[in-house]
């Protein structure tokens, strides 16, 4: 008798049909494993290795029933035991600060594409901004035994990496130096390209330039500071306390911040952005004004170019920053690197409209 299901009325069958492909207690089939395989070819499991491994020593036509038994089975290689040869798992890790922010979109496929070159496998998560989740990611990674890892910084304590570093796992830092330890770090001129962004604002007759950026613990908004009040300083204006305002890229902050510069008896004529976000809020905030407002931004956003007036902005190349750090990973894991290096690139303006507004009053 099979039991009856009180609220249908239907008899409930069991389903036996795939049974005995099936783990006691698991609702999933068991791996095919290389003993399979040379059950269902008829041959040794050493000639299954071989074929599997690309070996030579194996007849085409006994070449053609291994594979037809493999794909048959769904057979894929363990390469666990492989690893435990040799040492390298054929993997990277990578430590982004927000999977959902567009720059660090190309970042991270320039760093697959090198990986991919090398034969390695890309593994990335994100760290939120928060310094115990990067360490937590980066930790986890690493006991998964992946040969190098790339990370984007969210704490200023690197130190929780030197036994990993000691044994082995090659790393370099991207966008941001690590904290309190020696080792590669590939980035963008935050400095030198706010101080070019601000100095063309000035140069189109701006005195009273607001700035908004991320939270001043991180180097490159820090960075981007720093650039641009050495262009105010080199212009002889002095800066005003309420002309800048550094914190958490959220809309609701960088809107109250914009609009706090933008009212009063002498508000700002223009705004030097500090990343991205912080653009994205600014361009809204300046397409509610009846005034024109000047706007630079650094980093480049998506149709910045089909804006009214286009976005004028310090771009970095976030692609190059990726694979230049992949590449000197794998030079590191291949033994052509000595001593660690800072690596900076360079940034470009873009000039499309929105920073060559000249004051309105």
């Amino acid at each position: 008798m099979h039991p009856v299901d009180d609220r249908t009325g239907r008899r409930i069958v069991p389903d036996t049909s795939r049974r005995a492909d099936r783990l006691p207690g698991s609702r999933y089939g068991t791996r095919p494993t290389m003993k399979d395989v040379a059950a269902r070819a008829g041959v040794g499991l050493k000639t299954v290795s071989r074929v599997v491994n690309g070996e030579p020593g194996v007849t085409p036509d006994t070449e053609r029933r291994v594979q037809e038994a493999i794909d048959a089975l769904g057979f894929r290689r363990n390469d666990s035991a492989r690893v435990l040869r040799k040492g390298r798992t054929a993997s990277i890790g990578l430590v982004l600060e927000d999977l959902a922010d567009p720059f660090y979109g190309p970042l991270s496929r320039a760093v697959e594409e090198v990986a991919r070159a090398h034969g390695a496998l890309l593994i990335n998560g994100s760290s939120a901004e928060d310094p115990e989740r990067e360490q937590e990611l980066a930790l986890a990674l690493c006991a998964r035994r992946v040969d190098g890892l790339v990370v984007i910084p969210a704490g200023d304590d690197h130190r929780y990496l030197e036994p990993e570093i000691r044994a082995g796992v090659a790393t370099v830092f991207v966008d941001r130096p690590a904290g309190k330890i020696d080792a590669d770090v590939v980035l963008s001129d935050s400095y030198g390209g706010a101080r070019d962004g601000v100095a063309h604002l000035i140069a189109h007759g701006h005195r009273r330039i607001g700035f908004i950026g991320d939270m001043p613990h991180i180097h490159t908004a820090a960075e981007r500071l720093r650039g641009y009040q050495a262009a105010m300083e080199d212009a002889g204006i002095a800066v005003e306390e309420a002309w800048t305002s550094l914190g958490v890229t959220d809309p609701e902050r960088v809107r109250r911040a914009a609009e706090e510069m933008l009212s009063g008896p002498d508000p700002i004529t223009a705004i030097f952005a500090g990343n991205n976000r912080v653009s994205v809020t600014v361009i809204r905030v300046l397409a509610e004004l009846a005034r024109p407002v000047a706007l630079v931004g650094f980093d480049d956003i998506e149709l910045a170019d089909l804006l009214h007036p286009g976005l004028t902005v310090v771009a970095q190349d976030a692609a190059l920053l990726g694979r230049t750090a992949a590449e000197r990973l794998f030079r590191q894991l291949d033994g052509t690197l000595l001593a660690p290096e800072r690596i900076e690139l360079p940034t470009r303006l873009i000039t499309r409209g929105s920073g060559e507004l000249p004051p309105a009053d």
